[in-house]
C-alpha cells in the first residue's frame, strides 16, 4: 500500500512541478498560430511546408521562456520518472519519415499530417501527469484534422493549424484546472507520507 501512494505521489509531483506541461502548450499554441498564419500567405503547400519544419523548431526555446514565466521545474533528479517525459517528446521524432514521406509525394496533406501527428503523441501525458484531458486531445485533434484535411480546398489548409490553435488552447486551460485538483491531492499524499515515515 505504502509503495502505490510513494508512486501515485512521484507522479502527482510530476504533474504538480511542471505544472502538467503547461508551458510547452503555451508554447505551442503560439508556434501553431505562426504557423496558421504562414499557410494564409499566397504559396505553394510544398514551399509553406518547408518553411513550416523551421517555424516548429521554435517550440522548445518557447517553453524554456514560458517556464521561466509559469515557474514550471523542466528537472527532478530525485524522481526517476521524470526522464521519462523526455522519452516520450522525443518519441514524435520516430514519425517524422511519415511525415517527410508525405510531404514529398502529398504536400497538400503535410499539415493535417503534422497535426495529427502532433495530438496524438499527446495520449501518453495523460498517464505522466495523471491529466486526462491529454487522453482528450489526443482523440479529438487527429480528428479533426483528418475530418478538415478530407474536406477543405488547397486555398483553405489554414483551417487546419487554426483548429489546433483553438484546442491547445482549450488543452492549457483543462491542464490548467486538472493542475489545481493534483495539487491538493499531491499535498494530502505527501502528508500522508510523511505520516507513515514519522510512525515507522
Amino acid at each position: 500500500m505504502l509503495l502505490e501512494q510513494e508512486f501515485a505521489a512521484l507522479k502527482l509531483e510530476l504533474s504538480v512541478k511542471a505544472k502538467n506541461g503547461l508551458d510547452f502548450i503555451v508554447a505551442a499554441s503560439l508556434v501553431w498560430a505562426a504557423i496558421a498564419f504562414l499557410w494564409t500567405l499566397p504559396g505553394s503547400p510544398a514551399h509553406k511546408g518547408f518553411i513550416t519544419f523551421f517555424v516548429g523548431s521554435a517550440t522548445l526555446p518557447l517553453a524554456w521562456l514560458f517556464s521561466k514565466l509559469l515557474r514550471t521545474t523542466w528537472t527532478l533528479p530525485h524522481n526517476p520518472l521524470q526522464p521519462l517525459g523526455l522519452w516520450l517528446n522525443f518519441a514524435q521524432l520516430f514519425y517524422f519519415p511519415f511525415l517527410i514521406f508525405v510531404y514529398s509525394r502529398y504536400p497538400q496533406h503535410f499539415i493535417m499530417t503534422y497535426g495529427i501527428i502532433t495530438g496524438a503523441h499527446f495520449f501518453p501525458y495523460a498517464w505522466f501527469y495523471n491529466a486526462r484531458p491529454f487522453a482528450l486531445m489526443a482523440g479529438l485533434i487527429p480528428v479533426g484534422c483528418l475530418l478538415l484535411g478530407l474536406r477543405t480546398s488547397a486555398t483553405d489548409l489554414y483551417l487546419i493549424p487554426m483548429f489546433i490553435v483553438g484546442m491547445l488552447l482549450v488543452l492549457a486551460g483543462l491542464l490548467w484546472v486538472s493542475y489545481r485538483r493534483n495539487q491538493q491531492a499531491y499535498q494530502r499524499v505527501a502528508a500522508e507520507l510523511s505520516h507513515a515515515s514519522v510512525a515507522a
